[in-house]
């Protein structure tokens, strides 16, 4: 008995102890937990919209359009697929968002021309880092069509905004054809962009439209007038597309406005000041002038332009980095004098980014380009082209907010034009100082390594799209009371460079 009862001591104990140090630890673990709370899963909420059925309409910043093509890489980051997986969170069970699969790593570049040449298809510009240019991919593909499950992005690179409800958008024979829109067109020829998207039945669209109606005359140079949409006819078309929007759907949705695009590396990258010379060749250059130099002299001195004119048409090059040789419709007609409106650019000209590799070449055989031959309208904004181009931009914008506002109740309006907002941060508008830093790292508005825009100098790269989805989501959380999860721009690829396969290399 005496033993039995020692080893029931024992245990009486040992149990004592052991509850005594679980004790100790429970509330050691409490006192942590209530000075450290372990981290809550967030609870996403999609507010008073619904996003179960999302759909995107729009042009190329819709589609996933990068490095001058669609293809694989830059679908699967386009902003609305970005923006789709935020979506999901706020969806109970299987989420899904298809898009017009072009299943191609480099896909067709459409700002080569002629694309097929000499047997090569040109795919996605690269960044070539020796030369430092951006160089087409030689191993592209042709434009195919789409035979995959209903689409929810109907984003179709280069449309205008009369294209959503043109039937001749899907129309080889139609002036309006886009062959983006053919190869995923429910009926081509017959059936409308809008028509399409409206037909999936959206409970939450996204529109990106606009840009192309005053972008694409800016890219010519403001040399195609054609290309710039009258503000009568923007105010028709944007209007008749919210008008469908509202009464053939019961959808909520973001409108996003037309951003400030001539501070894009397009407009950026090449300075007015890009073609260096030799003290030689420089001479060379200017004594190919002096009849020139000498008549625009005589024009002043008879008067029929002030002296500060002739000061400015004079042709004259150094040794170091020059200005190049310009046509300039604004200036005096000197043409009864045989004199033509030339002179040489100046740092308030934008060029257009494909100049540069055309300047000081013998790019149309009379002479080098920029120097004997002088470089033409199609190449470069000189600033009343700017104004106008500026005005239609900001008048379009208008009309939107204002559409918009009409509509309230069902819209918001994302203002890409924001002083606070990314836009103004990249391009130095709101301190002067260009680029963003995100999480402690500096991003440029540009196709360097660190930048956010894709080579073609316009489109953003993944990055860049996700730093406009998160702006988005802000815009959509304030107009619906939604809580959405915010996108990892860093864990998403900037530029891809050049690797053996691009024409720069050959």
């Amino acid at each position: 008995m005496n033993k039995l009862y020692k080893i029931f001591l024992l245990l009486l104990v040992t149990g004592l102890i052991s509850y005594s140090c679980d004790g100790i630890e429970d509330s050691l673990v409490d006192d942590q937990l209530e000075e450290n709370p372990l981290p809550q899963s967030p609870e996403y909420s999609s507010g008073s919209a619904d996003f179960s059925n999302y759909v995107a309409i729009g042009n190329s910043l819709t589609a996933g359009y990068m490095d001058g093509a669609l293809y694989s890489t830059g679908q699967n980051n386009s902003i609305p697929a970005i923006l789709a997986s935020s979506f999901s969170a706020t969806v109970d069970g299987e989420y899904t968002f298809n898009q017009p699969d072009i299943n191609s790593d480099n896909g067709f570049n459409t700002n080569i021309s002629p694309n097929p040449n000499n047997g090569i298809t040109f795919g996605r510009f690269k960044l070539d880092t020796e030369q430092r240019v951006p160089s087409p991919v030689i191993n592209g593909s042709a434009i195919t069509a789409y035979t995959g499950p209903t689409l929810n992005n109907f984003g179709v690179s280069g449309v205008a905004v009369g294209q959503l409800r043109n039937p001749g958008t899907g129309n080889p024979n139609d002036p309006a054809f886009n062959p983006f829109y053919a190869r995923f067109a429910s009926n081509p020829g017959v059936s409308t962009i809008l028509e399409d998207a409206i037909a999936t039945d959206p409970t939450f669209f996204s529109l990106w439209a606009g840009n192309i109606d005053v972008l694409s005359y800016a890219t010519s140079g403001a040399a195609n007038p054609a290309l710039l949409t009258s503000t009568a006819d923007f105010q028709t078309r944007f209007a008749n597309v919210i008008t469908d929007l509202m009464t053939e759907t019961t959808a909520e949705g973001v409108v996003i406005n037309i951003p400030s695009f001539l501070g894009l590396a397009y407009f950026r990258a090449v300075p007015f000041n890009a073609i260096p010379l030799d003290a030689q060749t420089a001479a060379g250059a200017s004594a190919g002038y002096t009849n020139y130099n000498n008549g625009v002299q005589q024009a002043a001195d008879g008067g029929l332009i002030t002296q500060a004119e002739a000061d400015r048409r004079k042709i004259n090059f150094s040794a170091g980095q020059n200005a190049f040789v310009i046509e300039d419709e604004t200036l005096t007609d000197l043409s009864a004098l045989m004199l033509p409106p030339l002179r040489q650019s100046e740092s308030t000209d934008l060029t257009v980014l494909s100049l540069g590799s055309l300047l000081g070449t013998d790019a149309f055989g009379e002479g080098a380009y920029g120097i004997q031959d002088a470089v033409s309208d199609q190449f470069v904004l000189i600033p009343s082209e700017q104004f106008e181009i500026e005005t239609s931009r900001q008048t379009f914008n208008g009309i939107m907010a204002q559409i918009v506002a009409s509509n309230s109740s069902r819209l918001t309006l994302y203002d890409t034009n924001s002083a606070t907002g990314v836009f103004a941060d990249l391009f130095g508008l709101s301190d002067g100082v260009p680029g963003i830093t995100v999480d402690g790292v500096d991003l440029t508005p540009d196709f360097a390594p660190t930048g956010v825009l894709s080579t073609d100098g316009i489109h953003p790269n993944p990055r860049g799209n996700a730093l406009i989805v998160n702006e988005i989501i802000a815009t959509i959380e304030a107009k619906f009371g939604a809580n959405l999860p915010a996108i990892n721009v860093l864990n998403r690829s900037s530029v891809a460079v050049c690797a053996g396969n691009c024409l720069s290399q050959q």
